[in-house]
């Protein structure tokens, strides 16, 4: 059937990250790879990442969609806060780390979508500039 109702807090965690994932898309049965959505919720404590780390993807939007906490997200340019109830859109080839600070003073809980999903994350190193 083409419908799924799932809690994310009944899955369990999708892979080994350090951070707390929960893949709503796998749960709906869709693929990882080659997708046509990657739904995922993600709750990161102080000091912790959301992705593995610093990158910009050839074809893959994400968007992050925060809702509870500040997450923090770097660009090459600044680093953005995206408050409870707001949304921050990464478009391809736009470098980023979405981040709950060190100094934070709770859990960030944020709802994560990638579009289409595709093996496309480049490492994005600041001090290069690639």
């Amino acid at each position: 059937m083409g419908y799924h109702l799932i809690d994310p807090d009944e899955l369990d965690q999708w892979d080994d990250r350090p951070v707390d994932v929960r893949s709503i898309s796998v749960a709906a049965g869709l693929d990882y790879r080659d997708a046509p959505l990657g739904l995922r919720i993600y709750e990161a404590e102080p000091g912790e990442q959301l992705p593995l780390r610093y990158h910009y993807h050839d074809e893959q939007v994400e968007a992050f969609y925060v809702l509870s906490g500040d997450l923090h997200v770097e660009t090459p340019d600044e680093e953005v806060v995206v408050g409870t109830d707001r949304a921050f859109v990464v478009e391809p080839g736009n470098p980023h780390r979405a981040h709950n600070p060190s100094d934070a003073e709770g859990n960030v809980r944020v709802l994560a979508i990638g579009a289409p999903t595709a093996d496309d994350a480049h490492t994005y190193d600041p001090a290069d500039g690639e």
